[in-house]
């Protein structure tokens, strides 16, 4: 029995014991200016800072956010030591990089991984109800690159963070909620 659960080229079908326990982490993205972006990922999408780390001698930050309800940021280590083991075993967050100077050049900007060359591409938020996400960052003033029901793909959309990352905002059932809705209208 495959340890897949779709068919796709190139898959191995022997997962290698050796990566047991393996996790997926984090997702580094370089930003221009630290207030900006903090106040976008917590404001704006709700994250909280976990954890920063500051390495002087190389002149760079890194944030790591990451979404806990009320219940489990109880369940952080207020130890810094502790805190980074927490932050390095968790799935799914967010690091940002500041190399230190960046905000205080009008003129440096990152890469947003779409223009071309193209090469990555976004990251994705999961919200209950994408609509209504949809009107508060438009309430906010947050740039679109999508609105939910612009272009063939209805139901998600993509907004832009402060240094022109894409970030898909979906809603995990919508895919599924349009099927049913098309089955039902044949």
């Amino acid at each position: 029995m495959s340890p897949h659960f779709e068919e796709a080229p190139g898959l191995s079908e022997g997962i290698d014991p050796a990566t047991e326990g393996y996790v997926f982490n984090q997702t580094m993205m370089r930003i221009k200016d630290p207030e900006r972006s903090l106040d976008f990922y917590t404001r704006v999408l709700g994250m909280r800072l976990i954890r920063k780390l500051d390495f002087p001698e190389m002149k760079f930050t890194l944030y790591f956010l990451g979404y806990l309800d009320d219940r489990q940021a109880t369940t952080v280590p207020s130890d810094d030591g502790h805190r980074t083991t927490y932050i390095f075993a968790r799935e799914a967050m967010l690091e940002l990089t500041h190399n230190w100077g960046t905000e205080n050049d009008a003129d440096f900007e990152y890469h947003n991984g779409n223009d071309e060359p193209q090469g990555f591409g976004h990251i994705g938020i999961a919200v209950p109800d994408v609509y209504q996400a949809a009107e508060r960052f438009e309430s906010l003033g947050i740039p679109f690159v999508k609105k939910p029901d612009d272009g063939k793909m209805k139901g998600l959309a993509f907004i832009k963070d402060p240094d022109g990352y894409w970030i898909e905002i979906l809603q995990p059932n919508m895919l599924e909620r349009q099927r049913k809705d098309g089955d039902s209208t044949s």
